[in-house]
This record gives structure tokens, C-alpha cells and sequence, in this order.
């Protein structure tokens, strides 16, 4: 019985993130190249697609510029929906009780690698 060959795909070194902070990549995800956000924790990384469910629009105001919140939230620049970043949940604007979209990140040897 042969095993699948997977190939991983290396997203961004890990600290070219500022620990806190935001970056944007493209990614291929299911066979559609996909802009990403990823917010860093400590050596934890979160991500999600980089799309409002509110409108369908991009989340930073400028590529790769994100906006957050005094309260830590992730905030779309288009109409100011606030997203947790803990789990992508909308907690405020027009799109609350929506969540962003997650995308299955892992971070290995310096990197942040798509799982």
C-alpha cells in the first residue's frame, strides 16, 4: 500500500512577523490562489482567509496593513466589523454572529507552513 505524497508549502518565516502582529500572503487552497492573513502569537500563528464576510472584501487597508482594535480585535478597514482573534468570530458591525474563514496553519523549523 503506497502513502499519498503531500507537499507542504511554506508561507513565511516566522519572524518576519512581529510577535502581535499581522502579515498577508497569497496562498493556493483548493486549486484557487487565496490572500491570507496570519496573526502571531508568541510562536502560535492563526490565519484566515483575507475576505469580509460581511461584503466579500479584502480585510486590510492597504496590502498587508491590518487594523486592530484597543480591544485586540481584528478590524475590517472597509465597514469596521471587529473579529476575534482568538477563533475569527465577528463580535461587532454588520456581519456579527458571521466568523472569517479559517485556513489550517502549523509553524516548524522557523516557518509557517500551510497544513
Amino acid at each position: 500500500m503506497s502513502v499519498p505524497e503531500t507537499t507542504a508549502t511554506a508561507l513565511i518565516a516566522l519572524d518576519a512577523m512581529a510577535d502581535g502582529g499581522f502579515a498577508e500572503t497569497d496562498a493556493s487552497i483548493d486549486g484557487d490562489s487565496e490572500s491570507v492573513v496570519l496573526y502571531r502569537e508568541g510562536d502560535q500563528v492563526r490565519a484566515w482567509l483575507n475576505i469580509c464576510p460581511h461584503a466579500g472584501r479584502r480585510l486590510d487597508w492597504a496590502p498587508g496593513q491590518f487594523l486592530k482594535s484597543k480591544e485586540g480585535h481584528l478590524v475590517c478597514a472597509a465597514h469596521g466589523a471587529s473579529f476575534s482573534l482568538e477563533n475569527g468570530d465577528c463580535v461587532a458591525g454588520p456581519c456579527r454572529g458571521d466568523r472569517l474563514r479559517a485556513v489550517s496553519v502549523q509553524v516548524r523549523d522557523g516557518q509557517v507552513w500551510l497544513a
